[in-house]
């Protein structure tokens, strides 16, 4: 089941240190859906998912939040 991590509001840092976290609880391969209202996740995110191993699956808007579906790598 994908869980969805909520962090309208957050400024950076805390979208990407949240999303590691949550991503380090995770199961391989799990999905998680991250909805974050900070422009610089739109960065930083991506450049996680590409330094940790995850996979960015979809990075889309609805309005004000950006929302990415990521898979949690391997490692």
């Amino acid at each position: 089941m994908d869980e969805t991590l909520d962090l309208v509001g957050l400024n950076c840092p805390l979208p990407v240190l949240r999303t590691r976290k949550a991503l380090a609880r995770r199961a391989p391969e799990s999905r998680l859906i991250v909805r974050a209202t900070d422009p610089m996740a739109a960065i930083d995110i991506p450049h996680m998912c590409a330094t940790d191993g995850h996979v960015l699956v979809e990075q889309s808007r609805d309005g004000d939040v950006l929302v990415f579906v990521l898979a949690r790598g391997r490692e």
